[in-house]
């Protein structure tokens, strides 16, 4: 008798065992190695890239990218050190750092250590949140964090335990009403909710009127649009913010010839795109009242002041809000994304309710089940709120108070070099952490060129702003590290780069 030690012609080697997952058991051990060689990628494309951006311009990074990533589905894999390797060390090489002091044009900030940690466990352990047996411990920390921070914004007391529908806005709520917030991909989408909830609660009344400032996110009037409302109406803001005077003859003109109660909303901003400045909201409230108008404020970039005591009397009248828009991954810190959509009361959130069997069957609802549906337009939800809670709980608020108040200051220190260097104008001192300035002498198109020229060497980021009819460059300072010699060198780049 023959014994066959070999496998016989044709048959296949043993197949190749499986890559190992991110969660279970085996996770730590799968993922240890593998975040060695990201963090050795990390740091060896920023050393190359050398700046806050690569230099060359799109073609040379496109050219870049290209060849590190050659096949994009190879016949055989290269397996998966190769693989972070090679496209993380070209992704950090060819990145705006938001974390380089000089990386400082756009609401882009530089996410802490901490946070972005925590989403490494949110990625690894893919909790969805569309319904509670797929996520049963996020669930719940999304309800109590999107309160507590809600009840931030509106000044209230901070609940002291979850809510009985917490996570069901479509239920009755016999107690005193209670701040909520949703989870949001950011101000966009946030802004887009608050026009939805506001069509909603009018919808017996007409169609939903929109006002807003010139000086609104260009989220707003294309929400009207998406959600076939009326065109949305723009009041001019000559002086970069919204004057009460004006929104009260804006709102008496859309209300003519309109017998009985007229939907409209109006929506204000706390920190605006281009200059970071704050709306009058106490006396934009005022307006509102008097006109039966709704009043939405979109504080993507602001509403974090409100987590400091220095900063938060800038914010006054926020708590009159009917919604208010607020972006983490902004003056918060946070990895993209992190946004919320905040309401006083839990209760005006019930017109997003909405029942799939297969997620939300009446049945289990009515055990005890959460119903998380009516958490967002969105099905499959990452945790974003994870990275927000650890933040909270490791810096306190103390600790981000002194992260919001040091930005801040760091703008304030910025404004007072222009206005003292004989080579720059200032455009007005800074509202947030946002500064507006121009080289002098100088006309829009050498200013443009000038801004070019240091993306195109990869030396600094800044933005670019129309204020008065000037164009000029912003300065949206969000890392807290930076210094004053940060600062200094980013005045003498642009010295010998200006265009005149």
């Amino acid at each position: 008798m023959t014994i066959r030690t070999t496998p016989p012609h044709g048959t296949p080697p043993p197949s190749p065992p499986l890559p190992p997952l991110a969660g279970g058991s085996g996770a730590a051990d799968a993922l240890r190695p593998l975040l060695d060689t990201v963090l050795d990628a990390l740091t060896t494309g920023a050393a190359a890239r050398g700046g806050p951006l690569p230099a060359g311009g799109p073609d040379a990074v496109t050219a870049r990218v290209r060849a590190a990533l050659g096949d994009v589905l190879p016949a055989h894999g290269h397996g998966d050190h190769e693989a972070l390797r090679t496209l993380v060390h070209v992704l950090a090489a060819g990145a705006a750092d938001p974390a380089d002091p000089l990386c400082a044009a756009h609401l882009h900030g530089p996410p802490l250590a901490v946070a972005a940690a925590a989403d490494l466990a949110a990625s690894a352990l893919n909790p969805s949140l569309d319904s509670w047996d797929q996520a049963p411990a996020a669930s719940a920390i999304e309800a109590l964090v999107t309160r507590a921070l809600a009840a931030e914004l509106y000044g209230t007391p901070h609940p002291q335990g979850p809510h009985p529908d917490a996570t069901r806005p479509d239920a009755p709520h016999p107690h005193a009403p209670h701040p909520d917030a949703l989870v949001t991909t950011g101000g966009t989408e946030a802004n887009q909710l608050a026009l939805l909830l506001a069509r909603e609660r009018h919808r017996a009344a007409g169609p939903l009127t929109v006002l807003h400032g010139a000086n609104a996110h260009h989220s707003v009037p294309r929400a009207a649009w998406l959600l076939g409302l009326p065109a949305a109406i723009e009041i001019p803001t000559p002086t970069g913010t919204l004057h009460p005077a004006d929104l009260d003859a804006a709102l008496t003109l859309a209300r003519r010839g309109r017998p009985g109660p007229v939907p409209l909303l109006v929506t204000a901003t706390a920190g605006t795109t281009d200059a970071g400045l704050i709306d009058p909201l106490d006396a934009l409230a005022d307006v509102c009242a008097r006109h039966g108008a709704d009043l939405h404020v979109d504080a993507a970039y602001g509403g974090t002041l409100a987590l400091s005591p220095r900063h938060r009397p800038l914010l006054s009248g926020l708590d009159r809000a009917r919604s208010i828009t607020l972006d983490l991954h902004k003056l918060g810190w946070q990895p993209v994304a992190a946004g919320l959509l905040a309401v006083p009361d839990s209760a005006l959130l019930a017109p997003l309710a909405h029942q799939a069997d297969y997620l939300n069957a009446t049945d289990d609802t009515e055990a005890g089940l959460p119903d998380l549906l009516g958490r967002s337009l969105r099905t499959t939800r990452r945790p974003d709120v994870l990275k927000i809670a650890v933040t909270l709980r490791a810096l306190g608020r103390d600790g981000l108070a002194r992260l919001i108040d040091g930005t801040c200051a760091a703008a304030q220190q910025l404004a007072r070099l222009i206005d003292a260097h004989p080579g720059f104008e200032l455009h007005a001192p800074p509202t947030i952490s946002t500064v507006l300035f121009r080289p002098v002498p100088t006309d829009d198109a050498a200013l443009a060129a000038t801004r070019r020229t240091l993306l195109q060497g990869g030396r600094a980021v800044l933005g670019r702003a129309t204020a008065d009819g000037r164009l000029w460059l912003k300065a949206t300072l969000l890392n807290p590290h930076t210094t004053t010699g940060d600062l200094a060198t980013l005045l003498t780049l642009l010295e010998g780069s200006t265009h005149r």
